[in-house]
């Protein structure tokens, strides 16, 4: 494994100005342990996001990405993995195409289509409904196999005409949201999660998927930015997928062609750390039953949600600092993990900060292991964003809460409550001057209100304002913006 430093390949400068994220420190993970977790295209994709992103990984992760995209059929993936790898280092043997195999695997998908769509076709001139159903459902496997994303879910859709039992349109809700979140197309995973769950009543093994489901909506959360609701499915995750064994291809409670119940408390245990209260912390993430099954599998996860809780912020911190890397290699996290950490560490800061009235920048700086020029950064950061009530003094180096003078706040809404009292007991006495003048004008029946006769509240069926007289002179008694005695 090729160890970064000063020999780093000249495609991850590039990288760095254009935008992308790369990560150069070394992650925790072991690669082959992490990666036999997964299987199907999420297994691929997530080395292929190893290999683009990590200055310590890189090579190890492109030559498996290589080598698990030879076990299939998708040779769009495997050309962007040789691509990539010719692109970082050039002279290694597997950045050399196979052209043979390319050649042989595109010859065997294009049979395979044919054979496919031509028994369609048949299964149609027959007429029988469940071999359609099942000619749509091996067609869609077999473009979500070879990569056509937009082909296996049309394929999908059409067997809904075809479904005649409940767990038939489980079974195809089921193939669409998986291929929607390969597809990362959230709006479609998040609309097929909803119609599944409408059909959980008459489908008798709901339970087996209620997990599945949770996650996958905790992903459409999570990808939106939405972290709060991403929370809260991700901690109604039913826990029987932590039993599930993830190298049994029969079990139907693991879900690891798309996220691990490993996935599942780091993903949720961060969401909670960014968008909850301390007391909802330890309610709804430690004291809940059900995700402490997930929780188990992440220790750490579970540490700093107990140190946040316990007020021990800087440990908190610095469990979640450690495990930076490793999440930056995440499929799901690495666009997210920056916010997550701010809003975290703005959390952490704000709970820190409710206390004192004033702080110095070196305190704060000790506090959350940082020096003056960032946590200063951070802060002007929170302001901006309203985050944090305070000012910041440049001159003595501290940062300064906005106090509030609550005496002068009392007094502004005594005279706010006495004003509007006021203006009502004034617009009460003005309603009976004009009844005791006669100036109301009532609706004749059957039509509609004096709006909708003259167009305009409060004027006459001439157009004149009843304050006033017919030349436009005020009426005697009603003095515009006087008092009436």
């Amino acid at each position: 494994m090729q160890m970064a430093g000063h020999n780093e390949p000249e495609y991850f400068f590039k990288a760095r100005r254009s935008g992308r994220t790369v990560v150069k420190d070394p992650p925790k993970l072991d690669l082959d342990a992490y990666i036999a977790n997964y299987k199907g295209k999420t297994r691929l994709d997530r080395l292929l996001l190893i290999g683009t992103s990590s200055t310590y990984l890189h090579l190890e992760a492109l030559k498996a990405a290589i080598a698990e995209a030879k076990l299939g059929k998708d040779v769009g993936r495997y050309d962007v993995a040789v691509s990539t790898l010719q692109e970082i280092a050039p002279g290694d043997p597997d950045a050399i195409p196979d052209l043979g195999w390319v050649d042989k695997t595109t010859k065997q998908v294009k049979a395979e289509t044919d054979r496919l769509e031509l028994e369609l076709k048949g299964y149609k001139n027959n007429l029988i409904k469940e071999s359609i159903r099942m000619g749509y459902d091996d067609l869609g496997q077999h473009y979500h196999r070879i990569g056509e994303l937009s082909n296996s879910s049309r394929a999908y859709s059409k067997m809904r005409d075809y479904c005649t039992t409940p767990s038939h349109i489980v079974i195809m809700y089921l193939r669409l949201t998986h291929v929607s979140i390969d597809h990362n197309n959230w709006l479609a995973v998040q609309s097929n999660v909803q119609k599944l769950r409408s059909q959980m009543q008459k489908y008798p093994d709901n339970e087996r998927i209620a997990a599945k489901l949770s996650a996958a909506m905790g992903l459409a959360h999570l990808a939106s930015g939405l972290y709060k609701e991403a929370t809260e499915s991700f901690i109604e995750a039913d826990p029987r997928m932590v039993s599930a064994k993830l190298d049994d291809p029969n079990d139907e409670e693991s879900y690891n062609e798309v996220i691990t119940p490993n996935d599942i408390a780091v993903y949720g245990g961060l969401c909670a750390l960014a968008s909850m209260s301390r007391d909802q912390l330890q309610k709804r993430v430690l004291d809940n039953s059900s995700f402490r099954n997930y929780l188990e599998l992440e220790p750490h996860i579970r540490r700093a949600i107990s140190f946040f809780v316990s007020s021990k912020y800087s440990a908190c911190l610095s469990i979640l600092e450690s495990y930076k890397a490793d999440y930056l290699l995440d499929i799901h996290l690495q666009r997210h993990l920056p916010e997550l950490y701010f809003q975290i560490r703005s959390k952490a800061i704000q709970q820190y900060f409710i206390p004192f009235s004033c702080v110095t920048l070196s305190a704060l700086a000790l506090a959350f292991n940082a020096d003056e020029t960032n946590i200063e950064q951070e802060l002007t950061s929170m302001i901006k964003r309203g985050n944090l009530n305070a000012r910041i003094d440049l001159v003595d180096r501290v940062l300064v809460a906005n106090t509030v003078d609550e005496r002068r706040k009392v007094h502004e809404e005594a005279l706010a409550m006495a004003e509007d009292y006021e203006r009502t007991a004034h617009l009460r006495i003005l309603r009976m001057e004009i009844l005791n003048a006669g100036l109301e004008v009532k609706a004749p029946k059957g039509q509609g209100s004096l709006m909708g006769m003259s167009g305009q509240e409060g004027f006459t069926n001439g157009g004149m304002d009843p304050f006033m007289g017919g030349m436009g002179q005020p009426r005697a008694g009603l003095r515009s913006g006087g008092r009436f005695m």
